[in-house]
């Protein structure tokens, strides 16, 4: 095979498109000289409020801080018990952990690889606090059981929607289905900034007025603090670089459904691969496009791909409850740890041309051979 040079994720014609009002931005806040929470950023987390169609957002400094401040305003501490997904970014149970809460892994669907609700259903206990469900690589977990269920049971949910801004469930926009809903601005997600940011939307008032005192040191009015918080604030920079970049959302993820749905139809032809699909009626924006490698052949194959010069990503090679953080704590997942061993991320980005996924195909058909 020819080499082809092809990374997983190439976010320059983005930038590129939108180079003179980025730069444009920047200088502006420069120039103004309000670097923490500015107009900036109160301009955003309204935008982003009507775009998901919420009262709150509230602009912080990570993902990762998004899922803390999130379960800790939803009422999660000490020895109350979250449930949520083995086959997610650590983060996710991270958040719970470091609450003094202690995460419970339920297994995922096969091919959604999100929370199986049923099993959900069955791991509540009266030390359950809360759900906390993940949108994986882009799309919608099965939410209208996992509600109901918290309704029913006096629970609150927090969504980790931090790979899927976009996506929506049942014609509602994920992150605004439960209590809250958990986003991340790291560089390569789908509405990435220039370094790290998060947020955190919610129709709850009391959620939103605890999330906006924990983001500044637990504080509601300057130095008379109420709460241990944390300095957590959405940059400011970052806040101009993401105004630029949040009208062009829906495009780029639309950019990226189609592509999706070239490799769906390219990879009819390869024996061996399980292509992700749509799993609920909602509308999935690939974050990541991952497929499953049969027959142990996924690191071979991604190996081979790699001499070519193709990037690829494994996400995630080890299920967070087999990490040695929790080494020991949980028994077998059976789905999740299947999942580990075959997911494989392809290249792919809201501008990747029809060619480019043709030879990718072309290539991991060589592989499999």
């Amino acid at each position: 095979m020819a080499e082809l040079n092809l990374p997983l994720l190439d976010l320059g014609p983005q930038t590129d498109a939108l180079w003179e009002e980025l730069t444009s931005a920047v200088q502006e806040v420069i120039r103004g000289g309000r670097f923490i929470m500015g107009p900036n950023v109160k301009a955003f987390e309204q935008e982003m409020a009507a775009y998901l169609g919420v009262k709150h957002a509230i602009g912080l400094n990570s993902g990762t801080d998004a899922l803390v401040i999130a379960l800790r305003a939803a009422g999660v501490g000490p020895d109350d018990e979250v449930i949520t997904t083995p086959f997610s970014f650590f983060a996710t149970a991270e958040a719970i952990s470091s609450l003094g809460a202690r995460p419970v892994f339920v297994d995922i669907a096969p091919r959604s690889f999100c929370l199986e609700p049923e099993q959900v259903a069955v791991a509540v206990t009266e030390r359950t606090r809360a759900l906390l469900p993940v949108h994986l690589f882009g799309q919608a977990a099965d939410m209208d059981p996992l509600v109901d269920l918290a309704r029913e049971r006096g629970l609150r949910v927090v969504e980790d929607a931090a790979q899927a801004l976009g996506s929506e469930y049942r014609g509602r926009k994920v992150g605004a289905l439960g209590t809250a809903g958990c986003f991340s601005f790291f560089p390569t997600k789908p509405l990435g900034g220039f370094g790290d940011g998060g947020l955190i939307a919610t129709d709850d008032d009391e959620v939103a007025e605890q999330a906006r005192m924990l983001r500044v040191h637990g504080a509601k009015k300057k130095y008379f603090n109420e709460a241990i918080g944390y300095n957590s604030r959405l940059d400011e920079l970052q806040a101009a670089v993401l105004r630029v970049k949040l009208p062009h959302l829906d495009e780029w993820n639309e950019g990226r459904r189609v592509a999706a749905a070239r490799y769906g139809a390219m990879l009819t032809e390869v024996a061996g691969v399980v292509p992700p699909r749509e799993e609920v009626d909602g509308r999935h924006v690939y974050h990541q496009y991952t497929i499953r490698v049969l027959d142990n052949r996924r690191d071979g194959a991604k190996a081979k791909l790699a001499e070519t010069g193709i990037g690829t990503m494994i996400y995630y090679p080890v299920p967070i409850h087999r990490l040695p953080a929790y080494a020991g704590q949980y028994g077998s997942l059976p789905v999740a740890e299947a999942a580990a061993g075959e997911v494989l991320s392809l290249p792919l980005w809201s501008e990747i041309t029809e060619e480019s996924q043709a030879r990718v195909v072309e290539a991991l058909a060589w592989a499999l051979d």
